[in-house]
C-alpha cells in the first residue's frame, strides 16, 4: 500500500506513516464515527481505522459532507461503503478518494435487515458477479486501493467450495484484498447483534484461504480480544481486524504500535488520552455538537481499572441535554483512581 500523512501524537506535525493491515480497528455501526475514531488515534498512529457503513443512497442524497467528514489526524484511514450498483458504486468511490480516504471497502458482511432490504451487505456473497462488476467500476474509477470485507458463507450457502467460488469472481475482478470475518451470516431468523455470536467462529476456514490463495492478502476478523490472539493469526493471515474489543476496550490498542509495527514512540496514558480528547471536545461542542455524541465513546477509557464503573454511570446520568459541556466529563473522571491516570 501507499503512504499517508498523518499527525505526530506529540507535535502536531504531518509525518508519513505507512498504512499496512497489519492491525486494524473494525467498521461498526454506532460506534465508529468520526470522533471515535480521533479518540482512537490518539491511543495508536498506526492501527488502520475504518469508518462505519456509508450507503451509497446517503452519498448521492444525503449530507455528502458530513458523511465524508474525518480529521486529518485519523490517517490511515479507510471509508467502507455499502452499495450493490456498479455506476453508483464508482461514483462514489470517487467522491471518497476526493475526500483523502485511504482506502475504499465494500460491505459484504453485513446481516442487518436494513441491509437487506438494500439489496447489499452479506446478501450480496449469494450474486458475487455482480460485486465483481461493482469492485471493476470502482477500481477504475479511483487510485486508492479498494478492498471487500466478506463472511465466510450465508444461511445454507457456507461450503468453503461456496466460500471460493466468491473469492475466484473477485479475484478474477482485480481483487486483492479481503478481510474475513471468520462466521458465517445468517439472513433470517437471527439479529445482527446474535450474527456476531451465535454463528460459531471458523477460524480454520479463513486460514485455509489463506493457504490456497498465497497470492492474496487476507486478513481475519471476529472474536479478536486481545494482543496474544493478533500474535497468534498473525501466524497465518496477513493481518488482523479487530472489532468490539477495541471500542470496549480503547485502551487496548496502546501496546499495538509497538509490537506490531516497531514504533516505540512514546505511548500516552489514559489521563493524557482523556486530556486531548477533552480539547477536541471543548472544539466540536463550540461547533455545535452535542456531547453526548463524544463522550459515549469513552465509556470504556477506564475499563477494568478502580472507579472505571462509577466514571461509567456518572457520564451515562450526565451527558444528555443540548447545553452540557465538557465539566461532566472533567466531573466523571474524579471517580477513577488518580494513579490509574498514569501510562
Amino acid at each position: 500500500m501507499g503512504r499517508s500523512s498523518a499527525l505526530c501524537r506529540d507535535s502536531g506535525v504531518p509525518v508519513a506513516v505507512q498504512q499496512p493491515r497489519k492491525v486494524a480497528v473494525a467498521p461498526m455501526m454506532d460506534c465508529t464515527d468520526r470522533h471515535d475514531r480521533y479518540l482512537l488515534r490518539l491511543i495508536s498512529r498506526r492501527v488502520l481505522l475504518y469508518t462505519e457503513m456509508v450507503t451509497t443512497g446517503a452519498l448521492l442524497f444525503g449530507d455528502r459532507a458530513r458523511f465524508l467528514a474525518f480529521h486529518p489526524s485519523e490517517h490511515p484511514v479507510a471509508l467502507q461503503i455499502g452499495g450493490n450498483d456498479p455506476l453508483q458504486m464508482a461514483r462514489c468511490a470517487r467522491w471518497v478518494e476526493d475526500a483523502g480516504y485511504d482506502e475504499i471497502n465494500i460491505n459484504v458482511g453485513c446481516p442487518s435487515n436494513r441491509v437487506k432490504s438494500g439489496g447489499f451487505g452479506a446478501c450480496l456473497m449469494l450474486e458475487p458477479q455482480r460485486v465483481a462488476a461493482c469492485y471493476r467500476a470502482m477500481a477504475r474509477a479511483v487510485a486508492i486501493p479498494v478492498t471487500i470485507k466478506t463472511r465466510i458463507g450465508v444461511d445454507d450457502r457456507d461450503s468453503y467450495h461456496d466460500l471460493c467460488e466468491f473469492v475466484d469472481a473477485m479475484a478474477d475482478a482485480g481483487c486483492r484484498t479481503f478481510i474475513v470475518h471468520a462466521r458465517k451470516a445468517w439472513l433470517e431468523g437471527v439479529s445482527p447483534k446474535h450474527n456476531r455470536t451465535l454463528p460459531p467462529l471458523r477460524y480454520d476456514v479463513v486460514y485455509r484461504l489463506k493457504h490456497d490463495y498465497p497470492e492474496l492478502e487476507i486478513v481475519i476478523n471476529g472474536g479478536v480480544t486481545d494482543l496474544a490472539e493478533i500474535d497468534a493469526h498473525l501466524q497465518t493471515a496477513d493481518g488482523v481486524m479487530i472489532g468490539r474489543a477495541a471500542y470496549q476496550n480503547p485502551y487496548l490498542l496502546a501496546d499495538i504500535d509497538a509490537r506490531f509495527f516497531g514504533d516505540t514512540s512514546l505511548v500516552p496514558s489514559r489521563g493524557e488520552v482523556l486530556e486531548r480528547y477533552i480539547e477536541y471536545m471543548r472544539r466540536e461542542v463550540a461547533n455545535g455538537v452535542y456531547l453526548k455524541h463524544l463522550a459515549r465513546h469513552l465509556f470504556g477509557l477506564f475499563s477494568g481499572l478502580p472507579g472505571a464503573k462509577a466514571w461509567r454511570r456518572h457520564l451515562s446520568e450526565n451527558m444528555y441535554g443540548a447545553d452540557v459541556g465538557v465539566e461532566v466529563v472533567n466531573a466523571a473522571a474524579r471517580h477513577v483512581v488518580r494513579s490509574t491516570l498514569k501510562p
